[in-house]
């Protein structure tokens, strides 16, 4: 079940507020002694997290279908998306917050009120490794500064009746970023030494992919290094962006002319990164944007403009 982009969160007694957290979107699954770690789009990631498959197996129930979200916390126990993607770490600790239950023991409750999957969910949960998900307390205004003051992503609110509804977005769940941040595919790259100097990235609207700007800021060289690695063999001859040339450079040198086109290097858009920035300009490009990490977790087809 996805969760709708919004400007401000609904208020009400209606929804329940919980922390929007900087991870990745997973589901377990528990049948027997065996556990699955799921991501979104069906990737099977057990063998990425182990801590988390090991605290799943404890779990007094026989068969269980979780959602939750896998994350990562930095020295200074903040959730860090970056150290995700380096849990090599010894001080990367991997922890899995569970929001949502979906089968229990052979039980459907898909169709059961959220409230009462969550009151069977931190059931469950309590006496194993795995975290639950509280609801957060406060008026939508409290809550939001509460959030952006310990540096997370941002808040979802959801209809405490809502049913759950895999692969929709239907506005029972929605999602306030504090932080301008979304996932982005990558179409292209221009050249720089070795590796490259920024990544051409965009979204996908109405099956065409749509330019939304170049990133140059928050990639270490290591990280460069390695990305470069992953785009050589997606190397294609023509743009695959729909709208490209935009015909003009923008005050802060948002567009695409003809002139820089032949200095970029296309790539097959199946690589997706999430981007951080202050804002969309009136064109409908990033403004001051900046690398913060892959997401092997999404389908580049999937991603569209939030």
């Amino acid at each position: 079940m996805a969760a709708l982009p919004v400007m401000a969160l609904p208020e009400g007694d209606a929804w329940l507020y919980e922390a929007k957290f900087d991870g990745y979107r997973a589901l377990v699954l528990k049948d027997g002694p065996r556990v699955t770690i799921i991501s979104r789009n069906g990737n099977d990631l057990t063998r990425s997290y182990p801590a988390v498959r090991q605290a799943a197996e404890k779990l007094t129930a026989k068969a269980a279908v979780i959602d939750g979200e896998v994350v990562a916390f930095d020295e200074s126990g903040r959730p860090s998306f970056q150290q995700l993607q380096h849990r090599t770490a010894k001080s990367t600790a991997i922890r899995y917050f569970a929001f949502d239950l979906l089968h229990l023991d052979g039980t459907d409750l898909q169709s059961e009120p959220l409230t009462a999957r969550r009151a069977a969910l931190r059931k469950l949960v309590a006496e194993s490794e795995l975290e639950f998900s509280d609801e957060l307390r406060g008026t939508p205004d409290q809550i939001v500064q509460a959030i952006a003051s310990v540096g997370l992503e941002g808040v979802v609110a959801k209809r405490r009746d809502s049913r759950y509804e895999p692969g929709k977005r239907s506005g029972a769940w929605q999602k306030f970023k504090v932080q301008h941040r979304q996932e982005f595919v990558v179409g292209g790259y221009k050249p720089e030494h070795r590796t490259f100097q920024s990544l051409v990235v965009g979204y996908y609207e109405k099956r065409k992919l749509r330019f939304a700007g170049r990133v140059r800021a928050g990639l270490t060289p290591a990280q460069r290094t390695s990305i470069f690695e992953m785009l050589r063999p997606l190397k294609i001859e023509k743009c695959p962006f729909a709208d490209l040339p935009t015909g003009k450079t923008g005050h802060w040198g948002e567009g695409v002319t003809e002139e820089d086109m032949k200095a970029l290097t296309w790539v097959k858009p199946t690589l997706v990164v999430e981007i951080a920035f202050t804002e969309w300009t009136r064109d409908g490009h990033l403004r001051h944007s900046a690398f913060v990490g892959l997401r092997g977790d999404k389908d580049a087809r999937d991603v569209k403009r939030e």
